[in-house]
C-alpha cells in the first residue's frame, strides 16, 4: 500500500477527497491546499465525466495527491489499464459491481474502494464481502450513482464503522462546508468525500468551499 493511501485510510484523523475534478488547473489547486485525494470520474454519463483522452495530466500528480479513478459498471480491464498507465492509484467502484467483479481486482492486488448507496442498515449487511480496502457510503440514488447532494442517516454509517473497525469508512452524500464538521464528528470516518459541495458547477471546483471544508475538518479534529 502506498504512503498516500495508507495516510488516507488512517482512522486517527479525517482526510478530504474532492471528487469530480475535470481539469489540471483544479487538480493543481487541490495539491497546493494539501487536499488528501482527488476523484476522477470515468463514467461517461456523469456530469463530471473526465474523458480518458483529456486525462494525461494525471501523470504529473503522481506522488503528490492520491488519485482515485471512479468507475460505474465498467469493464475491469478498463480500470486496470488506467492504473497501468500510471494515471490513478486507487479504483473506486461506484456502480452495481458484485463480488465477482471485486475478486478480479483482488486477484491483481489492486486497491479499490466500493461505494454503497445507503438507506438503512440492511444495505450494509454484506458490505464486508467485497474485500475493499475502504467502503464509501453515499446516499442511495438508483441509476444516478452519486453526486446528488443528498444526505443519508449518518447513524447507519457510524454503527457500521463501530461494528467493523477493520474496514475504513469514507463518508459521502450531501457534505458541504456547513455540515462537514458535524459529519466528521458523528461518524469519525477515515475521509469525507465531496463533489457537489465543493463546486461552482458540476466539474468546476470552488476553492472558497474547499478551504471551508478543510477548516471544518480541522475543527472536527479539535472537537
Amino acid at each position: 500500500m502506498s504512503p498516500l493511501l495508507s495516510r488516507f485510510l488512517d482512522p486517527s484523523f479525517v482526510s478530504l477527497k474532492i471528487c469530480g475534478v475535470t481539469s489540471a488547473s483544479d487538480a493543481e489547486e487541490l495539491v497546493k491546499r494539501n487536499v488528501d485525494a482527488v476523484g476522477l470520474n470515468f463514467w461517461p454519463n456523469s456530469k463530471r465525466y473526465l474523458p480518458p483522452d483529456h486525462a494525461d495530466f494525471l501523470t504529473s500528480l503522481s506522488g503528490r495527491i492520491l488519485r482515485v479513478g471512479v468507475f460505474v459498471n465498467a469493464e475491469p480491464a478498463f480500470a486496470i489499464s488506467l492504473v497501468e498507465r500510471g494515471w490513478i492509484d486507487v479504483i473506486q467502484l461506484h456502480g452495481d459491481e458484485g463480488t465477482e467483479e471485486t475478486a478480479i481486482y483482488q486477484k491483481f492486488g489492486l486497491p479499490f474502494f466500493k461505494a454503497i448507496g445507503v438507506k438503512s442498515h440492511t444495505d450494509l449487511a454484506h458490505a464486508t464481502d467485497f474485500g475493499a480496502c475502504a467502503l464509501l457510503l453515499d446516499a442511495a440514488a438508483p441509476g444516478v450513482y452519486g453526486g446528488t447532494g443528498e444526505v443519508f442517516d449518518w447513524n447507519v454509517a457510524r454503527t457500521h464503522r463501530e461494528a467493523h473497525p477493520e474496514t475504513p469508512i469514507i463518508l459521502a452524500g450531501g457534505i458541504v462546508p456547513g455540515n462537514a464538521t458535524a459529519a466528521a464528528m458523528a461518524v469519525r470516518p477515515c475521509a469525507l468525500d465531496v463533489a457537489s459541495g465543493a463546486e461552482i458547477r458540476p466539474g468546476i471546483k470552488d476553492f472558497t468551499k474547499v478551504d471551508a471544508l478543510l477548516e471544518a475538518i480541522r475543527q472536527a479534529a479539535q472537537g
